[in-house]
């Protein structure tokens, strides 16, 4: 009984490690990425979604861009919204 709890923990720990350094290189991984190959695109949260302007609403469409660029701290963009 003693040796299965042995076997037990020590597997537990292992991959409790193994997924601690995968998130860990992934965020590593992440922020190099993003520091150092970044798109350099300028648009403004007002004009990215220029072709969907007709079918929505203007303050719908003013709403959705706003609360994008609130979530994503200003990093993201609304390219393009369907209307399923």
């Amino acid at each position: 009984m003693n040796e299965a709890l042995t076997l037990l923990a020590v597997g537990m720990i292992t991959v409790f490690i193994v997924l601690f350094l995968v998130v860990l290189f992934g965020n590593l991984l992440i922020k190099f990425v993003n520091r150092f190959f970044q798109e350099q695109v300028e648009t403004t949260p007002e004009t990215a979604p220029q072709a969907a302007t007709g079918k929505f609403n203007k303050k719908i469409l003013a709403a959705i861009v706003t609360a994008v660029d609130i979530i994503t701290g200003g990093k993201g963009k609304v390219n393009k919204i369907d209307k399923h």
